[in-house]
């Protein structure tokens, strides 16, 4: 992509309405709009961004078994209803609205209710389970506060999987294997085993209790105790005498630390299942309830943390899992030669399949191409010059590292693969 024709637009102050350093270095970089507090769109780079976590969310749930699938986000109240989870009462963060006719209808939150409802045509015989239903898809949520950026947003993208289970362990097997998928998506994100828990904790309106996956970190909104030497953690809202003894926990060799949930499952039981009306006959021709289970993972929410983690002082550095492009081109002055050169690495990079930004502005400095350069957070910044071209090298810099290095034609693509 040239960024002559890019869709994008960088800014080198800080939204004065913006109080989250993750939107803040998204919006400066390009790649959202804030459009009111907790919204906001997703411009070109933000789009590759948040398509990109999505593709490592969902092959790793197609990988233990998922099947995707799309639901309405305008919801049937009376399905609702029916478990309970219509009244404010119960559910305190409804966006609902009445169409033309009058009838209320609410805006997707969570899924459990209509999919289960839906699978009524679907299941009838123990040979129709398990299920395992998935769907990466906006929600709405009316947060109080929502002054965290993409960390916590009244419009965000989630994954969420509900699994329907013949038994108590067949769920639990199931249970595991999201456990596990869970950890790879963070690896594959980028992020360190050292500090990424799972972590006891409330179920909220969903269940009494569910594992949480917290990423520790100083911008931490939720405060966790960890214990290290067997690896889980226990969030400090459900961390009672009681609960500790249960998990085997002492209270006494638990670190206390600032941690952000990237991550949860639930164990649901046939609460759902059975206000929905959904129900299997096993082999002896008996009717039976169905296990549910939830898994979520926030995607956008996914985006900011990365956003805000592993940024610097200079502006965002992308992991090169989820990075719009590999390498940041640029030619430095308008110069015949060196915009010769500059074009004709780009072809190269672009004929190898390497994803790259070439900064060919005519108007911009230096300074400017540099700047913006860091502020976006491409993994490798590739520099042409006249100085470069004298001295028949590229000029290569290491976005994480900051490492810089002069490298030979012959070895270019070679060291950016490296």
């Amino acid at each position: 992509m040239r960024r002559s024709k890019l869709f994008v637009k960088t800014r080198r102050e800080n939204p004065t309405d913006e109080e989250a350093r993750n939107a803040q270095l998204l919006i400066r970089a390009g790649y959202i709009h804030k459009e009111m507090a907790g919204v906001y769109s997703y411009f070109t780079l933000g789009k590759i961004v948040i398509d990109k976590i999505s593709q490592i969310i969902r092959e790793e749930m197609d990988a233990i078994g998922g099947n995707e699938v799309l639901m309405s986000t305008l919801q049937n109240k009376e399905l609702w209803q029916a478990s309970g989870r219509w009244d404010d009462k119960q559910v305190d963060n409804w966006f609902k609205s009445r169409l033309i006719s009058g009838v209320e209808v609410g805006l997707g939150f969570t899924h459990e209710e209509p999919l289960t409802s839906g699978l009524r045509n679907f299941v009838a015989s123990y040979q129709d389970l398990p299920i395992y239903a998935y769907q990466i898809q906006t929600k709405f949520r009316n947060e109080l506060r929502a002054k965290s950026g993409l960390l916590r947003g009244r419009e965000f993208l989630m994954k969420d999987l509900y699994s329907y289970s013949r038994s108590e362990q067949e769920h639990k097997i199931f249970y595991e294997k999201s456990a596990e998928a869970y950890l790879k998506i963070y690896r594959r994100l980028g992020f360190d085993d050292g500090i990424i828990f799972r972590t006891f904790a409330s179920g909220g309106v969903f269940s009494k209790f569910s594992d949480e996956f917290q990423l520790v970190t100083p911008i931490g909104e939720d405060t966790i105790y960890i214990d290290r030497e067997k690896n889980i953690a226990i969030n400090k809202e459900v961390c009672t005498d009681e609960v500790l003894d249960s998990l085997g926990l002492n209270k006494t060799a638990l670190e206390e630390v600032r941690a952000v949930e990237i991550g949860n499952i639930f164990t649901l039981g046939s609460k759902y299942s059975d206000a929905m009306g959904l129900f299997f006959t096993d082999k002896e021709g008996q009717k039976q309830s169905i296990v549910m289970g939830c898994y979520g993972i926030g995607v956008s929410r996914l985006m900011g943390l990365i956003a805000e983690h592993f940024a610097d002082d200079l502006g965002l550095v992308w992991p090169k899992s989820v990075s719009p492009y590999s390498v940041y081109l640029i030619s430095l002055g308008n110069a015949a030669d060196v915009i010769e050169a500059a074009d004709k690495i780009y072809k190269r990079l672009t004929d190898a399949g390497v994803g790259v930004i070439y900064d060919d502005r005519g108007g911009a400095s230096a300074g400017e191409k540099l700047a913006d350069a860091d502020l976006m957070g491409i993994p490798m910044r590739l520099v042409i010059s006249q100085k470069t071209l004298q001295e028949n090298v590229y000029e290569i810099k290491d976005r994480t590292s900051k490492e810089v290095k002069l490298v030979s034609e012959s070895d270019l693509i070679a060291t950016l693969e490296k």
